[in-house]
């Protein structure tokens, strides 16, 4: 698991698979969340919109990120 570290209390779904470095554009990210590929906590998120907090876990196949 990585840790990404924020710098306010929040960050959508989309920024944040864009600077973990998961994605590459906001369009791989829709693409990846219309198919059910990100669960957020353990649960399949489709809105790239999605606030994230601290503490928020994000699963893209292998690959595990923690909101820090």
């Amino acid at each position: 698991m990585v840790d990404v570290t924020i710098e306010g209390d929040s960050i959508r779904l989309g920024q944040l698979l864009k600077l973990a470095n998961l994605v590459d554009q906001g369009a791989d990210a829709k693409a990846l969340l219309a198919r059910g590929a990100v669960q957020v906590n353990g649960v399949v998120e489709t809105r790239r919109g999605r606030q994230l907090v601290r503490g928020d876990r994000i699963r893209l196949g292998a690959a595990e990120v923690r909101v820090s």
